[in-house]
């Protein structure tokens, strides 16, 4: 679906648990999330915790949407 949205000119970050089918699917700006079960937060870390890694995953997504990219890249 990220293709398709892209193909129309509507720029897509695909924040995702497993970088491999983001890359095999062609998603081209790919943000890493932090685990299957939870992958915009950590409830190990109680509320105020996981809303930092939340946060942190947000801001790397807006500044992966803002960056122009030439094919696949994963933002660290």
């Amino acid at each position: 679906m990220v293709k398709e949205i892209e193909r129309a000119g509507i720029p897509v970050v695909h924040v995702c648990t497993v970088v491999p089918i983001s890359l095999t699917i062609g998603a081209n700006r790919i943000v890493p999330a932090v685990g299957i079960p939870y992958p915009l937060g950590d409830p190990t870390l109680g509320d105020e915790g996981s809303y930092k890694v939340r946060m942190k995953l947000v801001k790397k997504a807006l500044d992966a949407l803002q960056t122009e990219v030439d094919g696949q890249t994963v933002f660290e």
